[in-house]
């Protein structure tokens, strides 16, 4: 259905990989508030479409979002803040016949410590990933 690979392994596979892309499904909050893979560097952009909204409901359409920008058997990381949503979001892209998806474990910003804080342990931007800030 879908692999799962750490944020480090995600950037190396879409680094050497010019048709993998990247799906943000996090919300437009999360993407403004906590910001955004930056993949500049490797001359690619992130494709950013929530898959649930704040209250967690699914976003009608985002299936079809998908569709109409990728093609069913391009290479397809989902990352989200942990990798819940961007499973769901790999589960629901499988459905519609998405053949190699990967969940980014850890998210962007990965669970929270003991302290509640994030970006601590685990996660895009504990790695210290290309991310920027919008």
């Amino acid at each position: 259905m879908f692999r799962e690979l750490d944020p480090v392994t995600v950037f190396d596979a879409l680094s050497n990989d010019p048709r993998a892309v990247l799906i943000d499904c996090r919300t437009e909050a999360e993407w403004h508030f906590t910001g955004t893979v930056d993949l500049s560097s490797i001359g690619k952009k992130t494709m950013h479409t929530e898959v649930a909204d704040a209250t967690g409901r699914p976003v009608p359409g985002f299936v079809d979002t998908v569709s109409a920008a990728i093609e069913k058997d391009t290479p397809v990381y989902v990352i989200c803040r942990v990798g819940g949503r961007s499973a769901n979001a790999c589960r629901m892209l499988a459905a519609a016949g998405y053949t190699d998806l990967v969940n980014v474990t850890e998210g962007f910003e990965g669970r929270a410590d003991d302290n509640g804080h994030r970006n601590t342990t685990e996660g895009w931007k504990f790695h210290n990933l290309p991310w920027t800030q919008n």
